[in-house]
């Protein structure tokens, strides 16, 4: 009998980030002390409050479907956070609940795209994004940023990427993964306004809304009604494993996301959506979180350079650092590899997010606890000595 052959589709790249945190695992099983820097992860526990709300919830019986949009309680919380948070009145009919941003892009890429659509992303940049659209038949257009603009993506870029040849959509985070820097307002601004001009579709991935250290991040919904936002509960939220997010769309777009949705998935897990609304009331614990990342931001930026890492991105925002190797190696794969092994610290390769100057980089989440960015500190600087 011949044996069943994987579809074309399912070619897309290894989630590097991933890879490593099944590895350093296994290291760990057999008795190894690892430090987890490689996944964009939380170490703080979803908020009592989310967790008290889905155990009343489980003692209440029965867990059911909600509608393909969400709970109406959920919907209408997080068109209150616009309000609250921005200045920026959403109509609850344009939030659509999501099994986290991942579910999300899947969406939002099937209601605006047909195949062979070709969409802007920024490289360095999340590589979920790329394999996504490769395995959707679209077509990944790399905005390769440069330290002349502080690593971001600019309006000039775009433009400059659609005469060469025709976008249909650009998809950008702020702040962004890997790098941790951030668009200005106005910045995001002119950005909207020639996506709305030259009617490309414009996707603002804003998962790590909250977690900013010198200002706040502003959204896409403040400069443009045509604009789509992705965000989740996982980052700010500290709500990985619930895996439950959220789009604002505009109104055109929400019937046709609905209808895919009720194929797709029927709905989010109504535990999740019911966790994920208390989440909102737990302000206090969240920011305590955060205060917790910026004590780790601090250690970074003030120690890395001491132990030989003296080149990475700004870090506005998020909970990475984006650091260049290329003093130490042309191949960061291997050098991950190796400071896993030799010295019981995960990163993640470079190459997971720019597949042509990758090579020279790697990304450390500082997402942890306080007690092991010092020890990774210390750990690095032995083991590059």
């Amino acid at each position: 009998m011949q044996s069943l052959k994987p579809s074309l589709r399912s070619r897309v790249a290894p989630f590097m980030a991933m890879d490593v945190m099944s590895a350093s695992q296994k290291l760990e099983q057999a008795g190894a002390d690892i430090i987890h820097m490689e996944v964009g992860e939380p170490a703080a526990a979803a908020p009592r409050p989310a967790r008290e709300a889905a155990m009343r919830a489980l003692e209440g019986g029965r867990i059911g479907y909600t509608e393909a949009l969400g709970r109406a309680s959920l919907r209408a919380r997080i068109a209150r956070h616009y309000r609250d948070c921005y200045g920026v009145e959403v109509s609850p009919e344009r939030v659509i609940v999501t099994t986290g941003s991942s579910a999300g892009f899947i969406l939002c890429f099937l209601g605006l795209f047909d195949a062979g659509a070709r969409v802007a992303i920024a490289s360095p940049g999340y590589p979920a994004y790329r394999n996504i659209l490769d395995a959707l038949g679209l077509e990944a257009v790399a905005l390769a940023t440069q330290p002349g603009d502080r690593h971001v993506v600019t309006a000039q870029m775009i433009e400059a990427a659609h005469r060469e040849a025709p976008l249909d959509g650009v998809l950008l985070m702020s702040p962004a993964n890997p790098s941790g820097t951030m668009m200005s307002p106005d910045a995001l601004r002119a950005i909207c306004e020639t996506c709305d001009r030259l009617g490309i579709a414009f996707i603002s991935d804003e998962i790590y809304h909250g977690l900013t250290y010198e200002a706040p991040a502003q959204t896409a919904l403040a400069f443009s009604g045509q604009a789509v936002v992705v965000n989740s509960f996982s980052k700010y939220f500290c709500m990985t494993g619930w895996r439950v997010g959220w789009l604002i769309a505009p109104d055109a777009l929400v019937r046709p996301i609905e209808r895919l949705q009720q194929s797709l998935s029927i709905s989010v897990p109504t535990l999740s959506q019911i966790a994920a609304e208390a989440a909102f009331e737990a302000g206090d614990e969240l920011e305590a979180v955060k205060a917790g990342y910026a004590r780790n931001r601090e250690i970074l930026l003030n120690e890395l350079p001491r132990v030989g890492l003296t080149d990475f991105h700004p870090v506005d925002g998020a909970f990475y650092v984006y650091a260049d190797v290329g003093r130490f190696t042309n191949d960061s794969l291997a050098f991950c590899k190796s400071m896993l092994e030799e010295a019981g610290v995960a990163t993640t390769p470079g190459l997971d997010f720019d597949r042509e100057r990758g090579a020279r980089a790697l990304r450390m989440s500082f997402a942890g606890s306080e007690a092991d960015i010092i020890q990774a500190v210390k750990r690095l600087g032995n083991w590059l000595r």
